[in-house]
């Protein structure tokens, strides 16, 4: 029997359960079965994962094209073993052909389809004969990506969208951006743990906004025994920057907030206020609970839906981060384009404006909001807060131009992202962020009042 890599074998069981939408590939791959491989193996994994997932169109066209039946249904195991395969042998020059097929078959043959593994052998070798090999697509610095082909890995319909409300060149940095690996941001509350971190071979740059984000340039964090205990904690600096958005206040509820990033965020900040955290998920709620526990937060998790919460007028600050499509998080979640189709947009902002809506009932007068998403569709931000302004006459939007402003005087935001941050503000005082444009994945955030009663 032919043996299969660590490496491989864990990148196939993680592309299975994405195709079967099981999780997202950037949970999947922080899992302690991917944390326990070698270094090189994780590495490499993890390339296998995200290059299939982004390369997924052209992978597909490229396997179609050599099959004898082009239209012909293939299982999901027999698909996920042709395209591992394809990757490896058209983009990534360091994996020998023989090396990627002879695998590929293994896994087919392991999965239960034995009657297909001639068919896997024979697609892959023809593509290892007649496709050039056209490099790892990594977009590192060292390799930048062609846009039109960075465009031609999404779904058109989508590229067409984004061309229409952002213009072509934003569209295409948009695609660029969701070809990259992201750079990788920590929280750090304590500069005992830079040390720390340091000591275990991190190596950190600052963060492009806040002054408690930590860019890893070198190095494995999660792999460290800080990661692990809870001291320092991986969070794209774009979300971090909501829950600092959000601010202060006595009274606090966060609408959604598994994993509870912003959550632990919104405690460090109000270390004294009554902070109420919902989750409509039990196991999300759960998990919620055991990593505030072992830090002795003054938390209380509740398990609610959160378009009909029960809360009337009792909270100072709420803050509502939404679940959406994730289109701004195509870098760091590749599958989601995959997943997506257009009326996906329309039945997300049905659910968005209900929480929002119950946001409101649970904000006292004269109280904030604080909406957002990782979403880039209007139908999804401005569309929602529109809908919602035009029930509610006592809501306003608040402009976040003077929120940053306050932020960086109080030393939240390092000095000049500010004013850096202006260009990102919309027309209506909300605050988008572009995939990549500050090196973060894609947010959009928006600052309510609800008014003081006469």
């Amino acid at each position: 029997m032919a043996q299969i890599s660590p490496a491989r074998k864990a990148a196939y069981s993680i592309l299975l359960k994405v195709e079967s939408g099981e999780g997202h590939s950037d949970d999947l791959l922080r899992r302690r079965s991917i944390s326990a491989l070698s270094l090189q193996d994780r590495n490499l994994a993890t390339a296998l994962v995200l290059g299939v997932l982004r390369q997924q169109i052209g992978l597909d066209r490229q396997i179609r094209a050599h099959l004898d039946k082009p239209n012909a249904r293939l299982d999901a195991e027999v698909r996920i073993a042709l395209r591992l395969g394809a990757f490896q042998i058209l983009h990534m020059d360091r994996i020998p052909a023989r090396a990627a097929i002879d695998e590929s078959v293994e896994l087919t043959k392991r999965a239960g389809h034995r009657f297909a593994s001639g068919m896997v052998n024979a697609v892959l070798r023809k593509l290892a004969i007649s496709a050039p090999r056209q490099g790892i697509t990594s977009g590192g610095p060292e390799e930048p990506l062609n846009l039109d082909g960075a465009s031609a890995a999404y779904p058109e319909w989508l590229v067409t969208r984004w061309k229409q409300f952002f213009e072509d060149d934003a569209a295409c940095e948009i695609c660029r951006h969701g070809q990259m690996q992201p750079s990788l941001s920590i929280r750090v509350d304590d500069p005992a743990v830079e040390a720390e971190l340091a000591d275990a071979g991190v190596e950190l740059a600052p963060g492009a906004l806040l002054a408690d984000a930590r860019i890893i340039a070198r190095g494995d964090v999660t792999a460290t025994e800080a990661f692990r205990a809870g001291r320092v904690r991986v969070q794209d600096e774009g979300s971090q920057l909501i829950a600092e958005i959000a601010g202060r206040a006595n009274a606090i509820l966060d609408c959604c907030a598994a994993p509870g990033g912003k959550t632990l965020i919104l405690s460090q900040r109000n270390p004294n206020a009554r902070i109420v955290a919902c989750e409509a998920s039990e196991p999300r709620l759960d998990a919620l609970q055991q990593r505030l526990a072992p830090l002795g937060l003054r938390v209380e998790c509740r398990l609610a839906d959160a378009t009909a919460l029960s809360f009337e007028n009792e909270f100072d600050l709420v803050l509502a981060d939404v679940p959406c499509s994730g289109t701004g998080t195509l870098g760091r979640n590749p599958e989601i384009r995959h997943r997506l189709a257009p009326e996906e947009f329309s039945r997300q902002a049905e659910r968005q404006a209900l929480i929002l809506q119950s946001a409101m009932r649970a904000v006292r007068s004269g109280g904030r909001i604080v909406y957002a998403t990782c979403s880039l569709e209007p139908e999804e931000n401005e569309h929602v807060i529109a809908a919602v302004l035009r029930e509610r006459a006592d809501a306003s939007v608040l402009p976040i131009a003077a929120r940053l402003e306050e932020m960086e005087r109080e030393g939240i935001l390092v000095a000049g992202a500010a004013q850096a941050l202006q260009n990102s503000i919309t027309p209506e005082g909300f605050l988008r962020l572009i995939p990549g444009a500050f090196g973060t994945d894609g947010f959009f955030v928006s600052l309510l009042e609800k008014a003081a009663s006469a």
